[in-house]
């Protein structure tokens, strides 16, 4: 079981977290969100978290709310990451959303290291790599600026609009977007007799395709990897599958995926570690190379 965290990220860092809250710097900007996992104590003191931030997203439901301003900051600012520490950079644009979210999981950093170095070792000359629920497409660039021939899947066009201008950001071009349900992609691909090199899933616990069509993570995702497993290039392919569910376990993931991945599946958990010292957990993932 891996514990995995983004190294070298000098644009993102989570200086605090406790009391259902995170205090993250995006550049040079510093933000409050709400964290359902931080059910422990703050480090710093509400005043020092109030004294340095930006920013404070204020909840009005469980899904919306506003932002309020203690400093002077855009709405939009970019920053970028280095992947796996190279000289290939890939660049975001961010923004304050009225869901909380300010377009990128930093955590996931981990896993584009992964898929960079997944496809520049790969010896097909463009390895065909596909993004499922692909969200902003940080998983999309790592895997373009690596050489990939990459297809980007999510059921929000505004998103995907939102990737879109990350690529053009990056320097990158060429991903195919594609707006629809995630699930029925998938069945349409296999009916097809596609193949890929490298799929990526980032499911979120509940959530709706462009046509009404439900998500729920735990009812939905064992049909979804079936489907997946047969996607995936009989030769040369990884596979990574992240989790974000309170309860959600790993263990449940190497269930899923032992049986095709065998002994090269890793599982374990995503975390940030913060500057003042607690880890937060976000999700869980299981991923493996076959080449």
């Amino acid at each position: 079981m891996q514990l995995l965290t983004p190294q070298n990220f000098t644009d993102y860092e989570l200086i605090d977290v406790g009391n259902f809250e995170k205090l993250e710097r995006f550049g040079k900007y510093i933000t409050i969100r709400p964290e359902p996992q931080a059910v422990w104590d703050k480090t710093l003191s509400n005043a020092e978290w109030e004294k340095r931030a930006h920013i404070k997203f204020m909840p009005r439901s469980s899904s919306s709310g506003e932002w309020k301003k203690f400093k002077q900051m855009p709405d939009q600012w970019q920053i970028k990451y280095d992947i796996n520490n190279s000289d290939a950079a890939i660049k975001f644009r961010l923004g304050l959303t009225s869901f909380k979210h300010v377009g990128i999981f930093p955590e996931q950093a981990s896993n584009w290291d992964f898929i960079f170095e997944s496809v520049k070792k790969m010896s097909v000359p463009q390895p065909k790599v596909l993004n499922l629920f692909a969200y902003t497409g940080g998983a999309s660039l790592a895997a373009k600026a690596a050489g990939a021939d990459v297809t980007h899947v999510d059921s929000i066009k505004q998103v995907v609009t939102w990737s879109k201008e990350n690529m053009d950001l990056s320097n990158l071009n060429n991903i195919r977007w594609v707006v629809e349900d995630a699930l029925k992609f998938v069945k349409r691909e296999e009916k097809r007799g596609n193949k890929y090199n490298g799929i990526i899933l980032d499911p979120p616990a509940f959530g709706h395709g462009p046509n009404g069509e439900k998500w729920k993570l735990e009812d939905n995702i064992n049909e979804m990897m079936q489907g997946v497993l047969n996607l995936l290039d009989d030769k040369e392919h990884f596979l990574i599958l992240n989790a974000y569910s309170l309860g959600f376990s790993a263990l449940i993931i190497e269930n899923m995926l032992k049986t095709k991945a065998g002994k090269n599946l890793n599982v374990g958990e995503l975390y940030l570690q913060a500057t003042e010292g607690n880890k937060l957990p976000l999700g869980v993932f299981g991923r493996w190379r076959n080449f």
